[in-house]
């Protein structure tokens, strides 16, 4: 035996230590099927540091790297990758100036919001999603969905984006330089609700970074990763992903609660 570890240039100090701890039951046998349980729950969508701000949810204390180790040797990687997508942008113009100017912080809810519009092609068809994310918890506010990039796909999402409002609301809402944005009737519609618009500057896809972001984590960890049997399927999916966004899915930079739970606990709070 004193040849084979030499051989296999293991130091004598570990051997023993495996000898003497084989037999005795798995310390972290518990947190490795949390570990397990949690990560089965969100599809593979969680890493270690998401892992680990969830079991801290669940009143287990442990550090992070300690996570990453059972993991390792549970076999469990984040299945998500980001990938390259396009925004769809239209023409370009300039109307509001850049208000914003990348202060992607707020202090409450409905104080920034911002929006865009990005394209998916299934089944030979184009889609558009126009949503309206807040800065203050990256919450998804509404959206809507169609086959064409038309006004009435903007103006349907900010009558009902509207309905979130309060007379004591101050509210930014920052786009790009799109068309839709630039309209008349987009313009009057915020003025009506005495909300301020503000525009990225031109060819500066940094100025909406966080609408951005958001696009690559749904194409990521949604379109990318399941198949849909028509465009019906695909619409109900998303319905169910964006409420998995808003209510489910943890954010680090929000203490590790949803959306939807840092707006609620917040506001608790105030």
């Amino acid at each position: 035996m004193k040849k084979l570890i030499k051989l296999a240039k293991i130091p004598r100090s570990t051997y023993y230590y495996w000898v003497n701890t084989f037999n005795l039951p798995d310390k972290n046998a518990e947190l490795k099927t949390l570990i397990q349980s949690i990560y089965e729950e969100h599809n593979g969508l969680y890493g270690y540091r998401r892992i680990q701000e969830e079991l801290n949810n669940r009143g287990y204390k442990v550090n992070h790297k300690k996570v990453q180790r059972l993991m390792k040797v549970l076999g469990l990687k984040c299945m998500v990758r980001m990938k390259k997508y396009r925004s769809y942008k239209g023409n370009v113009g300039k109307i509001a100036p850049n208000i914003l100017e990348r202060n992607f912080n707020a202090e409450k809810p409905n104080q920034k919001w911002v929006t865009d519009i990005t394209e998916f092609k299934l089944f030979g068809e184009k889609l558009y999603l126009s949503p309206v994310l807040d800065l203050f918890n990256s919450e998804i506010v509404t959206y809507t969905i169609g086959t064409r990039p038309t006004y009435s796909l903007v103006a349907e999402m900010l009558d009902k984006s509207f309905k979130r409002l309060t007379d004591d609301d101050n509210l930014i809402i920052h786009s790009d330089q799109g068309w839709h944005y630039q309209m008349k009737k987009y313009r009057q519609s915020l003025k009506k609700q005495g909300i301020t618009q503000s525009m990225s500057r031109k060819g500066n896809c940094y100025d909406n970074a966080v609408i951005e972001n958001f696009f690559g984590i749904m194409k990521s960890e949604f379109l990318y990763r399941n198949e849909f049997k028509d465009i019906d399927h695909f619409k109900h999916e998303l319905k169910k992903y964006i409420h998995y966004y808003n209510n489910i899915r943890i954010k680090t930079k929000l203490k590790g609660k949803s959306p939807i739970q840092y707006r609620t606990l917040t506001q608790t709070a105030a």
